[in-house]
């Protein structure tokens, strides 16, 4: 179990990045004093919590109730995943993620901490697809659990990153943060042709043989 949840982890901290969440958080609080980021950042990362709890337990009933095979969904999410793996090798802020549309109203907002810090800035699409996809892969209850513990550690992540955001900014400043994001773009790449080739797999039996 051990190792289930250090891959299941490792994938959705990825996908999470808090570390590339921390430039937007900083814009999107200028003003604001370090026990109100605090604040702000440990709301952030209990709805992450919750979002990745809450699709862990109706992820394999809502792709029932969708009429969807787990197979087509691995394929269709694993192409998302590639998409926001991409854009953060090329250190952008994906569109799958948040538009500029979405931050600029953001600006705006007196609360950012769940619109659109924790969704869908740190839980977008692509995480939730990902939970999904792991979810309904999970052949017992203790996988299940799994990725609820991973998910509970992903946001104790996401909490340290933002409630420190200030001194990890100045510290690793934009490139390094850069430079996060790419290695963690080579990552999630190959997290996402594991979960296409699963999903052909699923879809044409045949290509196993």
């Amino acid at each position: 179990m051990e190792m289930e949840i250090a891959k299941i982890f490792i994938a959705l901290l990825v996908l999470v990045n808090p570390i590339g969440a921390i430039p937007i958080f900083i814009s999107l609080t200028p003003s604001t004093g370090q026990a109100e980021r605090k604040r702000l950042a440990k709301i952030a990362s209990i709805t992450v919590a919750v979002v990745i709890t809450t699709f862990t337990i109706v992820g394999e009933s809502l792709l029932k109730f969708l009429s969807i095979t787990l197979g087509s969904f691995q394929v269709g999410g694993g192409l998302l995943v590639m998409m926001i793996a991409l854009g953060m090798m090329n250190a952008k802020n994906t569109q799958t993620k948040t538009t500029k549309a979405e931050r600029e109203e953001a600006e705006s907002k007196p609360n950012i901490a769940v619109v659109p810090l924790a969704l869908p800035l740190m839980t977008g699409p692509g995480t939730i697809s990902t939970v999904i996809i792991y979810s309904s892969t999970a052949h017992s209850w203790l996988q299940q659990l799994a990725l609820v513990i991973s998910g509970g550690l992903v946001a104790l992540c996401c909490y340290a990153a933002l409630a420190l955001a200030s001194p990890i900014s100045r510290l690793m400043g934009q490139t390094g943060i850069n430079i996060i994001n790419r290695v963690m773009g080579m990552l999630l790449a190959a997290v996402s042709v594991e979960i296409i080739v699963d999903g052909l797999y699923r879809l044409f039996p045949q290509l196993v043989r």
